[in-house]
């Protein structure tokens, strides 16, 4: 079986939950990054199935659409829970982080709000709902004690707006926790310490960032 490749931009983006998946779970890939907006990216475009990335390649089949490659990955890593309950739960724990996450693309992409609203209103009203969600089941994850697919997502997020505002997580306990803990995996350390050493864009753009 081939080495499994990732293409996506030479940002954390979308690609980011699926890069850090990989990685914690020690899952040899290639990973292929485009300049964002550059010329070669352009010519790869036409070939790609939807045009758009990520796309993970498995044995010359293409994977696009975020979700799509997770909860694949979820399911063949054991990643998706233990029953179509926690499945069903860690579905819509990953869909409300990328609702989320979209509130932040509308600020960095297209201006909408400031930096204040995004960091003192925008973001922790949603992050109260996630603390509540987080809160549901007793254990160091979203479903336990057992780290799933959606988990990879959450944390990133977490990162990105920490990068908004250091304080941002301190009145979510739970997402807070969940994040530090993140932050020591042994599979994970030292690919977060050289992404941060590297100065790795969060997106294709960087405002508001401390």
């Amino acid at each position: 079986m081939a080495v499994p490749q990732l293409y996506y931009f030479t940002i954390r983006g979308w690609g980011e939950y699926i890069r850090l998946l990989l990685t914690d779970n020690k899952v040899q890939f290639e990973d292929i990054r485009y300049v964002y907006g550059g010329k070669e990216w352009e010519e790869v475009k036409r070939t790609m199935i939807l045009g758009q990335l990520p796309c993970l390649k498995i044995d010359g089949k293409e994977l696009v659409q975020t979700g799509t490659i997770m909860r694949h990955l979820g399911r063949k890593h054991n990643l998706n829970g233990s029953s179509e309950e926690e499945a069903t739960f860690l579905d819509m724990i990953f869909e409300g982080v990328r609702d989320v996450r979209m509130k932040y693309v509308r600020f960095i992409y297209f201006d909408e709000g400031t930096r204040e609203e995004i960091v003192n209103k925008t973001l922790p009203e949603c992050l109260e709902k996630l603390e509540k969600l987080f809160q549901t089941h007793s254990g160091d994850f979203i479903i336990g004690n057992k780290i799933s697919y959606a988990d990879y997502a959450l944390f990133e997020e977490l990162d990105v707006y920490y990068h908004l505002d250091a304080h941002i997580l301190d009145k979510f306990p739970g997402l807070k926790g969940l994040w530090e803990r993140m932050w020591e995996r042994p599979n994970l350390k030292a690919y977060l310490e050289k992404r941060k050493a590297d100065g790795v864009w969060i997106s294709a753009v960087e405002k508001g960032m401390k």
